[in-house]
């Protein structure tokens, strides 16, 4: 007696137009992405005061950018499940509408401050759409195409980061920095008549309560370690009360956040998934990798243009090789996979990004920048073998009917991962940077040592406003690449701890989507079908 095979999960009406809805959601994803990386080409003019820009701090400066990551992070656990419970659609649609209203208030920023905030709201928006397009995905594209759809999915980053930069610099060179979010707004009413027309509704049949006791840990967690952390870098003494109490209040509320979770009986976040060790291997290699590039990459921008001179368009096209890599190879690693396993193309990727790393320990202000960009092709290809297959295995190991819940896991650990790495090195960039800067700041008036020890463009800043100032850039730059030095050496040794986890932990072959986790795709009951009936 033969077996007849099993009908597709997906109805015809949404298998049909299942590329265009993935254009749409890649187009989510472009501006969420595109978002950060602009930003990353703004900070040098963002920093300058007023009224070319806001007079940003060091810390004012990572604020902006972990004040979009923490409350994206935070709110990761919230959204994924408010989609799976109402739409993810629908979940999708309001999150592009606040990060588009988000960002028009963003380019109108008459403060560091007041940027900081609407750059949360901007977080807000950012969680409610980012876990729906991995969903969404999972629910359009059949078992045997979605590791295909993932790499595309991932290859859009790099599509993200390579626009980025670029048009950053082409909008801070002819137009003010809140330019680089207003050019968000027009992508976002695009995107959301598209995803209105296209992009088909699905829930979880058997969605769980809400966790606000949860949430509410897990942000005060993150926000108060990464406060403490980045407080510990201004001051450049982490034993400092004003560093140490949020650090331990941060990993206090963190330890709460995990007890409570495996109390409760509708959690946030299900620690048990945990226990699937391909599952908790491949959020730690995200983690891991995000904490090591989010870091460097927020130091670059200032290797690039205050150190060698660049300007903002010539600093996006230096950036442009690491994209350009991931974009070319993140759709094609699962071909990789299919030959070589996802353990070792992952741990291979590691190693690419460590191999790039090493090369920034030797960078100094006259090497040709085609090592730069060597060293971005390298981290590119890297990062691009890592990404497909990992989330792959995270989506793969959980039921799919959680898809949401499991790409706000999978975002979750990328985004904490960032905001960690650039809370984190950033301290370390900003310690050792004062600390080589300081037998040359004790000669300044003393109401100017801590403000041109801050950092290196606040070091600048203050060079060009006193009588002899030019004698500061030489040693300015000379720590400067050291510390940089020293945070590439660190991320280094992450890198190889990512490779490391990905070796032993991952599975040796492909790991295969939406797998026993779930439940028979016939006994979901997803409302898609609803949805594709009613469409057809």
């Amino acid at each position: 007696m033969t077996t007849a095979a099993a009908p597709p999960r997906v109805p015809e009406a949404i298998h049909r137009r299942r590329w265009a809805i993935l254009c749409t959601l890649v187009l989510a994803l472009l501006v969420v992405v595109l978002d950060n990386s602009i930003l990353n080409v703004a900070m040098k003019t963002i920093a300058t005061p007023a009224p070319v820009g806001l007079g940003a701090t060091q810390s004012d400066l990572e604020w902006s950018i972990n004040s979009y990551t923490l409350v994206f992070a935070g709110l990761l656990f919230t959204s994924g499940l408010l989609g799976d419970r109402f739409g993810r659609k629908l979940a999708l649609l309001a999150g592009m509408v606040v990060f588009g209203i988000a960002s028009l208030l963003s380019s109108m920023a008459g403060s560091p401050g007041e940027l900081i905030g609407f750059r949360a709201l901007m977080g807000v928006g950012a969680a409610l759409a980012m876990p729906a397009t991995l969903a969404i995905i999972m629910n359009v594209f059949e078992r045997s195409e979605q590791p295909k759809a993932i790499g595309i999915w991932a290859g859009a980053v790099g599509l993200a980061i390579a626009i980025g930069p670029i048009t950053g610099g082409l909008l801070i060179e002819h137009f003010w920095w809140g330019s680089v979010f207003l050019i968000n707004v027009p992508i976002v009413i695009v995107a959301v008549i598209a995803m209105a027309v296209l992009v088909p509704e699905s829930k979880d049949p058997n969605p769980g309560k809400l966790d606000p006791v949860g949430v509410l840990l897990s942000i005060i967690g993150l926000v108060a370690l990464i406060y403490g952390i980045i407080k510990g870098g201004e001051l450049a003494d982490f034993t400092a009360a004003e560093a140490w109490v949020p650090t331990l209040v941060g990993v206090v509320a963190l330890a709460a956040f995990v007890w409570f979770e495996r109390r409760t009986a509708f959690p946030a976040l299900d620690v048990t998934w945990f226990r699937n060790k391909v599952f908790s291997a491949s959020v730690v290699v995200v983690g891991v990798i995000f904490f090591a590039l989010m870091g460097v990459s927020f130091f670059g921008v200032f290797y690039i243009q205050s150190v060698r001179g660049y300007s903002a368009l010539q600093a996006g096209l230096l950036m442009l090789p690491l994209a350009v890599a991931q974009l070319l190879f993140a759709p094609r690693a699962r071909l990789v996979v299919d030959r070589f396993g996802v353990a070792a193309t992952a741990a291979a990727g590691m190693l690419l990004v460590a191999i790039g790393f090493v090369g920034y320990t030797v960078l100094t202000a006259t090497t040709p920048i085609w090592v730069l960009i060597v060293l971005g092709l390298v981290m590119g290809a890297g990062m691009a073998h890592v990404m497909p297959p990992v989330t792959v295995a995270i989506m793969g190991s959980l039921p799919r009917e959680k898809a949401g819940a499991g790409s706000a896991v999978n975002n979750t650990f990328r985004q904490v991962g960032g905001s960690l790495g650039v809370a984190v090195l950033g301290a370390v960039l900003s310690t050792v940077y004062r600390d080589g800067m300081s037998d040359t700041l004790n000669q300044l008036p003393e109401n100017l040592r801590d403000k041109a020890g801050e950092s290196l463009e606040a070091t600048l800043a203050i060079a060009d406003r006193i009588p002899g100032g030019a004698a500061l850039i030489g040693p300015a730059n000379d720590s400067f690449i050291h510390a940089m030095h020293v945070v590439a050496s660190l991320s280094v040794g992450i890198s190889v701890i990512g490779a490391l986890v990905a070796w032993f932990l991952l599975p040796r072959r492909s790991a295969a989507p939406a797998g026993p986790a779930g439940p028979a795709p016939e006994q979901q009951g997803e409302p898609l079908v609803e949805t594709a009936a009613a469409d057809a």
